[in-house]
């Protein structure tokens, strides 16, 4: 018969326990870093893609079509590094992290519309990265420190790009969906574990 756990030892593991179990309900991470890198890939893909448009109606539709192209990306990423850490997606932080996103993104999809239908494609980009970046900033209260901080440069990226000159918006559509998801991405899978 084996002698009882010391008191002091029970309550560290005790202790050690609930460390655990409050860091995973209060944050997560399951931010899928390699997906984001992947997206910021085809995002330069579609800068160039688009470059080669003639018509805005034309780039438009390479831009939807990567924003398409995105989910997919970004949502298999995310459900195969959350499998990966054990993190769940559907509940807790995972969900919080979802319910927080969503709205920016619903209000994106409806002003894309309007602005369509009022043939200002030259505000979609700012309003893009304004609204993706609010998006990442708010959902990002309940992940890692450093998703919090891409929304809000993606922010100010959307910010400068709506009172820039028409010309100039591939530039920000590649510095935004490109760059900051690539830097970034590569900053979470490093430090987050993919």
């Amino acid at each position: 018969m084996s002698s009882p756990q010391p008191l002091r030892d029970r309550a560290l593991d005790n202790l050690q326990f609930i460390r655990s179990a409050m860091e995973r309900a209060g944050s997560f991470t399951a931010v899928p870093g390699w997906g984001m890198v992947v997206v910021g890939c085809t995002a330069l893909a579609s800068t160039w893609l688009g470059l080669r448009q003639a018509r805005s109606a034309d780039w438009l539709a390479v831009w939807l079509g990567e924003a398409a192209l995105a989910v997919v990306v970004s949502s298999a990423a995310l459900v195969q590094k959350a499998r990966a850490a054990n993190d769940p997606v559907l509940s807790g932080p995972g969900r919080r992290f979802g319910l927080s996103f969503l709205p920016p993104i619903v209000v994106g999809a409806l002003l894309t519309i309007a602005l369509y239908r009022a043939q200002l494609y030259s505000l979609m980009p700012g309003t893009w990265l304004l609204l993706y970046g609010t998006a990442v900033a708010t959902a990002g209260a309940f992940s890692v420190r450093v998703v919090p901080l891409m929304g809000v440069c993606f922010m100010v990226l959307g910010t400068v790009a709506l009172f820039t000159p028409f010309r100039w918006w591939p530039w920000f559509m590649a510095v935004g969906f490109g760059g900051l998801n690539i830097a970034f991405g590569f900053t979470i899978a490093r430090r987050y574990g993919g």
